[in-house]
């Protein structure tokens, strides 16, 4: 695993609905996205501190989130509130998920792995499009976008008489990489069907596939 204080966009934030966990990869670290029925957003380690199952394959109740093996809960400070084999018994705060930072802004979800105070990104309101995976390393996509990458693995590009798209890069490990695309602001839906159309070829050119023929 490769720990750093970047902050990283591993989801469109449509994609993390109220009351449902989502597994993702970023950097080989396996994390939990899960949102309260409040909507409060959580990104954890994707391993219950009791036996380490998978914490995304547990349910959402409230504002708590139960582990599918035993069915220990954990509240949004990740501290664990109730043992089902031990009903009269008050879990110590000191049994806890291990939580990563999260931040939502401009339609994405990022997470930060790594313990310093870096303030995470404010991006304007924008238009979620698609996410996609790419079968290769974050350095060959790098490599091969219109545009430098700028900070925090974002990515401003426009489309030539089209769209203006906002590209995030997520690395899951080291061969596969996933973007995460925005538009600012609102976008019809001429805009948006470009805006994917551009992803699935810059996809398809990245992994060695012809790309589609224009419409």
């Amino acid at each position: 695993m490769q720990v750093t204080d970047q902050w990283t966009a591993v989801a469109l934030a449509v994609d993390v609905e109220p009351s449902t966990a989502v597994p993702v990869l970023l950097d080989g670290e396996e994390i939990v996205l899960w949102r309260s029925a409040s909507g409060v957003l959580q990104a954890w380690e994707d391993r219950c501190p009791h036996r380490g199952m998978r914490l995304s394959f547990g349910f959402v109740r409230g504002e708590e989130l139960a582990c599918l093996y035993h069915g220990w809960h954990f509240d949004t400070d990740a501290a664990c509130t109730a043992i089902p084999a031990h009903p009269d018994l008050t879990p110590p705060r000191t049994i806890c998920a291990n939580a990563y930072a999260c931040a939502e802004t401009g339609g994405f979800v990022f997470v930060r792995l790594g313990s310093g105070d870096i303030a995470a990104p404010k991006l304007p309101p924008a238009t979620p499009v698609r996410s996609l995976t790419i079968q290769r390393p974050m350095e060959t996509i790098v490599a091969q976008l219109p545009v430098a990458t700028g900070p925090d693995r974002l990515n401003h590009i426009d489309l030539p008489g089209g769209p203006a798209l906002l590209v995030a890069l997520h690395p899951m490990d080291r061969s596969r990489t996933t973007l995460h695309i925005a538009m600012s602001g609102e976008a019809d839906r001429p805009a948006r069907l470009a805006a994917a159309a551009w992803s699935e070829n810059f996809r398809r050119i990245a992994e060695g596939v012809a790309p589609l023929a224009a419409a």
